[in-house]
């Protein structure tokens, strides 16, 4: 058995998840089991729509959860930091069953405190030998970084919306 890989993707530009989508891709490709789990983001996106209709149509082969309430500001609540232990429980509970997990935004989830580095650092270490993982998000850890085999950092360069171009559905979200 190979060992599974530990990537992250972090940064202030974007693609994080995009990346990370592309991952899923390439493990379905290969008839290996996945399960997304995306934290914060609770707002529908054309990303959130095509994973639960994939794992609508594929539940023996996809599994997709979402638990957040959206944008966290500087005071967390009580339910966001619930949810975010809730997810990081989910993910525990699939790491045997799966070949890939990704933790969507699990990065942006630390550094609002919500999780402990340490907990996420322990799941790392202790899981399945199998188990690849993706996780995503702005302001990753140094603990997490030190623990991953690789580290991908998006940065912006240009962005559309700061020549006062909105968002667009398909390419934005």
């Amino acid at each position: 058995m190979v060992k599974g890989l530990t990537l992250v993707n972090t940064g202030s530009g974007k693609g994080k998840t995009t990346a990370a989508l592309g991952v899923v891709a390439r493990a379905l490709g290969h008839d290996q089991k996945v399960a997304f789990i995306q934290f914060i983001k609770c707002q529908d996106t054309g990303e959130s729509q095509f994973l639960s209709e994939l794992a609508r149509n594929r539940p023996e082969r996809f599994c997709f959860s979402r638990h957040g309430q959206g944008f966290v500001g500087r005071n967390p609540s009580t339910a966001d930091r619930e949810l975010a232990e809730e997810g990081l429980r989910l993910a525990r509970s699939l790491a045997e069953d799966y070949d890939l997990l990704v933790l969507d935004e699990i990065n942006v989830v630390l550094s609002l405190g919500l999780l402990e580095p340490s907990e996420v650092a322990e799941f790392i270490q202790n899981r399945p030998e199998k188990l690849n993982l993706v996780l995503t998000g702005r302001g990753c850890p140094a603990k997490i970084i030190e623990l991953a085999d690789t580290v991908t950092e998006m940065k912006e360069i240009k962005h559309a919306f700061r020549a006062g171009i909105p968002a667009r559905p398909g390419v934005d979200y």
